[in-house]
């Protein structure tokens, strides 16, 4: 079992077909990640719907083709948290041991392909029923799209500067 925890956070685009009296809307609209609040329980519904397709107890760190890393990180799981009014992503690694800042800078790459061609392409191409119409959530799509450490959300620190390219 993991020894350590790192969670790391990203923000969310989250877009609705509102519901109008012909049905849904055809014109997407963004939610804010505040608004967004709202549907924390519904969306943590349909993660944990998701994550029941993993084929063991490790979830995406099962994908880690760097064999040193996957050795470490022992387990990865998606999931949503409210962060000062606001909801953002976090991915909870389980680490049996710490990470270099080369294997780090690993994770972080192998979580952004997630987000954006992975588990988080997947998550924003299934509409997520609400009673206001669906709602489609985006691990990946945000303009200000950024990585950032548990313990930098809390101090409100800046983010890793991390959009997709290797952090060095």
């Amino acid at each position: 079992m993991a020894n350590e925890t790192m969670r790391i956070f990203f923000p969310l685009k989250i877009i609705t077909y509102p519901q109008c009296e012909y049905g849904l809307d055809v014109n997407p609209m963004k939610i804010s990640t505040a608004e967004a609040v709202a549907y924390e329980d519904t969306i943590l519904a349909t993660i944990a719907k998701e994550n029941r397709f993993f084929e063991n107890n490790r979830g995406l760190a099962e994908y880690i083709h760097d064999q040193a890393l996957n050795k470490k990180v022992y387990s990865l799981y998606p999931s949503v948290e409210i962060v000062d009014g606001e909801l953002w992503g976090v991915m909870t690694a389980g680490l049996m041991e710490s990470l270099s800042g080369e294997e780090t800078a690993g994770l972080l790459e192998f979580v952004t392909g997630q987000n954006s061609d992975g588990y988080g392409e997947g998550l924003e191409q299934r509409p997520i029923k609400t009673s206001n119409g669906e709602i489609y959530v985006s691990f990946w799509n945000h303009e200000n799209y950024s990585l950032k450490f548990e313990q930098d959300m809390k101090n409100n620190s800046p983010d890793l500067g991390y959009g997709g390219l290797v952090m060095r």
